[in-house]
């Protein structure tokens, strides 16, 4: 509230009785009034405090109440302090001109009347905690702009990076129906070859030798197809911090020894070579699955980008 504000008030003249009686008449809980009795002083006060309005006797000696006027109207910090000058009556349409050339915005005439000290001072300081409450509202709404701009300079880059993950959410998904394409595809082969043998009744195609091979290349398509579910799950997992990992004891060399035997297939498929060099056992305490994930997909991206150069695994 307006009220609120405590203002400051700025009365200077010569003599300690007038500086006594004017106090009397402006002062008040919610006002503090310096007192000054030559120019010298005022300007001490005027450099140390922020005042609402100053009233200025015109007569003191040295530095009179105009040419005080002047030094705060050439001060960056005083000169827009309202001026009110005390004159004596009988001099006042002298004074007045004079008055406003340096720059005062009111005067008072002694012998001084209450009504009239009351009002002007009630005006001034009213206007004093107007401007310094729309200030207030000033630095408030620019540090709500600043806030406001913070916030949007957040959410752009908030978007920028929900946009990005749009874009690796849907290439990861091209790619993995891509590849999940390539299984699929070998299963529906393999079903259209095996009804156009049973519409021909052509029995010789269903040995048991050739049973097991049909199985065994169902089972590799199959077990490709539930990898690739099973990463699709993984990279949900991950993004949700759910991604699950159950450490236990096992030989990393028998899992990769045994995950090379069962590329055998893709190897030929892929007309590349693979050749395992194994030290020894390496024992340790790791999640199993995750392991022969990663193995898996080494040896995946190794048959498949290698252009058919030997790959070579060593544990």
């Amino acid at each position: 509230m307006l009220s609120t504000v405590q203002a400051k008030l700025l009365i200077v003249d010569d003599l300690p009785e007038n500086l006594l009686a004017l106090e009397a008449l402006i002062k008040r809980e919610d006002r503090q009034v310096y007192k000054a009795l030559s120019a010298d002083e005022a300007l001490s006060l005027l450099l140390e405090h922020e005042f609402a309005m100053a009233i200025l006797d015109v007569q003191m000696p040295g530095m009179n109440g105009f040419e005080l006027a002047e030094l705060m109207r050439g001060t960056e910090k005083t000169k827009n302090i309202p001026i009110v000058f005390v004159s004596a009556a009988g001099r006042e349409l002298n004074y007045a001109f004079k008055g406003y050339e340096s720059g005062a915005v009111d005067f008072l005439h002694k012998p001084l009347d209450i009504h009239a000290v009351k009002s002007k001072v009630n005006v001034f300081v009213d206007l004093y905690r107007q401007s310094k409450a729309m200030k207030l509202q000033v630095e408030a709404l620019e540090r709500s702009r600043r806030e406001q701009e913070l916030l949007l300079t957040r959410l752009q880059a908030t978007q920028a990076e929900l946009e990005q993950a749009v874009r690796m959410r849907d290439d990861f998904m091209s790619i993995v129906a891509h590849e999940v394409r390539t299984p699929l595809n070998g299963l529906i082969l393999e079903t259209q070859l095996r009804k156009m043998h049973l519409a021909r009744d052509n029995a010789a195609a269903f040995t048991l030798d050739k049973m097991h091979a049909m199985v065994d290349r169902d089972e590799r398509q199959i077990r490709s197809l539930i990898r690739l579910i099973e990463d699709m799950l993984d990279v949900s997992r991950i993004r949700t911090g759910k991604l699950s990992i159950r450490p236990a004891p096992f030989d990393l060399a028998q899992l990769v020894s045994s995950l090379v035997n069962n590329f055998a297939p893709q190897v030929t498929a892929a007309e590349s070579s693979m050749q395992l060099v194994v030290d020894g056992p390496v024992e340790g305490h790791w999640d199993e699955f995750r392991i022969e994930q990663v193995v898996t997909n080494l040896l995946t991206n190794a048959l498949r980008y290698g252009a058919k150069s030997p790959v070579h695994v060593r544990v």
